[in-house]
């Protein structure tokens, strides 16, 4: 049976209860792909198997539902950009989580709601929302606080441990400024195009380019110890789930987009990093951490 959000405006315990699962499996999502990328699967290899495997499910999922391919003339044209720019996004993400601590990365990463609102302003002229003005310094200390910008926690001052940690940063922000860019496309040049359709377009475009990538790294980079392989069925599963169910489930449960619940994926990614790759960070990166995890989450839930 279909249910429909709580009287008070809220979401249903079930719904609630998915949105956690899927930020759960995402945040799980990465921390196997560092298992991967430490055993030898290079950031291509990893991006195709994952994309081409999601890509394959919600095209079964088109072909079960009988969803009609009806694409008017700007879906034939954005459809390509959305898939070059998701590809991008998901080739540096999976880039800084082979460099950094994985809840880091996804934390640099959760700056992508700033990056939409300056893409929504420099392409199409809107003006970023109050709240989103107001959320952007507490976002930017957050973020200062978790990557420990002046070296103190770390112990290495900023010049080492920005040599350290420089490279996986500038990727998570990449990753969030294309995903940022790729939001602003699908919002304004998608509308009436089935999700499911989108999301299978999408994926097989990353598939394909993350394919190409590995060719020109000189092939696929397969894991070299078994651990590598769990990493890679692990990362390819979690992944190709969440998606399924975030496009098959949450709409029958009156959620409607990705909630902003499941920015809590980089804390699940924190607990889950400590426990099975033994990733840890300093108390004052936690607070940071949770200053910009509940800041995104203020910016999807508050309305208005």
């Amino acid at each position: 049976m279909t249910q429909s959000p709580s009287p008070s405006g809220g979401i249903s315990t079930t719904a609630f209860a998915t949105l956690l699962l899927i930020a759960f499996m995402m945040g799980a999502n990465h921390v196997a792909a560092r298992l991967a990328f430490d055993h030898g699967v290079s950031v291509a290899t990893a991006v195709a198997f994952r994309s081409a495997v999601t890509a394959l499910v919600v095209a079964a999922i088109l072909v079960a539902y009988r969803v009609p391919v009806a694409l008017q003339a700007r879906h034939r044209k954005a459809l390509p950009a959305i898939g070059l720019l998701v590809g991008v996004q998901s080739l540096c993400l999976y880039a800084a989580v082979a460099r950094l601590p994985v809840a880091l990365a996804l934390l640099a990463f959760n700056t992508y709601p700033l990056w939409t609102a300056l893409w929504a302003r420099v392409v199409y002229g809107q003006r970023a929302q109050p709240r989103v003005l107001r959320a952007m310094p507490v976002m930017l200390i957050g973020l200062a606080l978790a990557l420990d910008v002046s070296g103190a926690a770390s112990g290495l001052g900023a010049s080492g441990h920005w040599a350290r940690l420089g490279v996986g940063v500038a990727f998570a922000l990449a990753a969030g400024a294309t995903f940022g860019m790729a939001l602003v496309l699908t919002q304004h040049e998608t509308e009436g195009l089935d999700g499911r359709l989108r999301t299978a377009a999408t994926m097989g475009t990353v598939a394909v380019m993350a394919l190409v990538a590995a060719t020109a790294q000189g092939g696929l980079a397969l894991p070299t110890a078994p651990v590598g392989w769990w990493g890679l069925a692990g990362l390819t599963f979690l992944y190709g789930t969440a998606f399924t169910v975030m496009f098959t489930v949450l709409p029958k449960l009156g959620v409607v987009g990705n909630s902003a619940i499941m920015n809590i994926e980089p804390i699940f990614a924190l607990v889950l990093a400590w426990a099975i790759l033994g990733q840890t960070i300093a108390p004052v990166q936690v607070v940071g951490g949770l200053v910009v995890v509940a800041t995104v989450m203020w910016l999807g839930l508050r309305k208005g």
